[in-house]
């Protein structure tokens, strides 16, 4: 592969922003002395311990069902084609050998759910207890692992658009026909997907130095590919280059998950106990989820606002403006922002205020635009320069830091040292191991 296919193959992984600008100056051979400078100092940081990172440079991918899948062939002695990577074609195979003993997908429950003798001679199944529960309990095992893997699958494609925005609706083709626009997705978006560092410090900007010099790039190119740059970079300048027609597409893509992320987190609302007033997450909270989920509505509602904006068509939205979805925060982090003299953040405030995003989206509740900005003020925060009225406005470019090595969030000296620390369960809640006195206790 050639730097520009890496670049596009970064775009669904999780590469160090470092990683992809020496990709980057491998891909741009004409890049000026400035912008070689610029990206350059950047690239240098990409051979700290030689390249090595403790920290996986992916997120976490479904594995297919196809250990299941080809245990079924041997139960039931056929051979169907399935896409074991297919939660619905697995599913469907599940179904069609399934009519051998009558199975049915909505009724798994094997105490429950299983034919007696008398049921299976009226269904014509003429196999033995033995041999019938056999294959009962391995379409069980087949349906589960359908049902898991696309819990995976969602739970992924969501976590990319939390953090990189539609990059994964970008064909090879088109990403390669635009060398400026794909260097700066790729780069933007690696930026967006660093992980959260534990501090009472906000995220970086991900718009640094870098970004600005490959988004300048893409202003003095003739013929950018602003469509693409936009489903990853949906800011008032970038809209303002689209047609009518692509404004559109913009507006339903971003409406559309705003919609689906919003009917998620209704559901983990309703399964969970979380206090509006001030969302820290308790014991038997589902947090990783619903933080998921938070942050894709969140990326996916600001997305829906600009394009809005930038079509002149905000005010459809007057009279059902929903708010933010706030995420959940861990008990300690919040007791360390109590404990500064600090306090939860005004957001959440305002969030407590409205009613919830779902119910305004689905009718359930009425919040208007007018509600949002009186709430804002009422916590003295800027409704439109904060985004809960208006597209959010954007820092200053930020100047880029070194990406450190993480264990739970906690930076450490270096990837090696990170990786022992986290064997070692520091800073998970699990009791340390010693490598050297076979799992007695570190303090120990």
């Amino acid at each position: 592969m050639d730097a520009l296919d890496r670049l596009y193959r970064s775009l669904d992984a999780r590469m160090r922003p470092e990683d992809v600008a020496t990709l980057v100056r491998e891909a741009q051979p004409s890049l000026t002395e400035a912008e070689h400078r610029v990206i350059g100092e950047v690239a240098l940081h990409a051979r700290r311990w030689h390249g090595f990172s403790g920290m996986s440079d992916d997120y976490a991918r479904p594995v297919g069902a196809a250990r299941q899948v080809a245990a079924t062939r041997v139960v039931f002695g056929v051979d169907g084609a399935v896409d074991a990577d297919d939660p619905l074609s697995v599913l469907e195979f599940a179904s069609l050998v399934g009519a051998e003993i009558a199975w049915d997908p909505d009724r798994t429950d094997f105490l429950s759910d299983r034919l007696n003798r008398d049921e299976r001679a009226a269904a014509g199944i003429g196999l033995s207890k033995r041999q019938y529960n056999r294959r009962f309990r391995m379409l069980r095992r087949l349906s589960a692992k359908a049902d898991r893997l696309d819990r995976v699958i969602v739970t992924r494609d969501v976590t990319l658009l939390a953090a990189a925005g539609f990059v994964g609706t970008i064909d090879r083709d088109r990403f390669r026909a635009d060398v400026n626009a794909a260097c700066f997705i790729a780069y933007y978006t690696a930026r967006r997907k660093l992980r959260r560092r534990f501090t009472l410090l906000g995220r970086d900007n991900a718009f640094d130095q870098v970004a600005a010099a490959l988004l300048r790039r893409c202003r003095l190119a003739a013929g950018t590919d602003w469509a693409m740059i936009a489903l990853a970079h949906p800011t008032e300048e970038v809209l303002g280059h689209l047609t009518p027609e692509q404004l559109g597409n913009q507006i339903g893509r971003w409406s559309a998950a705003t919609r689906s992320a919003a009917a998620v987190l209704g559901d983990l609302w309703q399964e969970n106990d979380f206090e509006q007033a001030n969302m820290v997450v308790r014991r038997g909270h589902d947090s990783s989820t619903w933080n998921t989920f938070a942050r894709a509505y969140n990326a996916a509602r600001a997305g829906w606002i600009s394009s809005l904006h930038a079509a002149g068509a905000a005010d459809l939205l007057a009279d059902a403006w929903p708010g933010k979805a706030m995420r959940l925060m861990a008990a300690d982090l919040a007791w360390w922002h109590r404990d500064t003299g600090g306090d939860l953040h005004s957001d959440t405030d305002v969030w407590a205020a409205l009613p919830l995003p779902w119910e305004v989206l689905d009718g359930t509740a009425t919040c208007t635009r007018g509600d949002v900005e009186r709430a804002c003020r009422s916590f003295d925060m800027d409704p439109a320069r904060s985004g809960w009225s208006a597209p959010r406005a954007h820092g200053a470019t930020a100047r880029f830091r070194p990406t450190p090595e993480l264990v739970h969030g906690v930076a450490v000296a270096d990837p090696v040292w990170g990786m022992a620390l986290r064997r070692a369960g520091v800073y998970s809640g699990k009791a340390p191991v010693s490598p050297v006195f076979g799992g007695q206790d570190a303090a120990g």
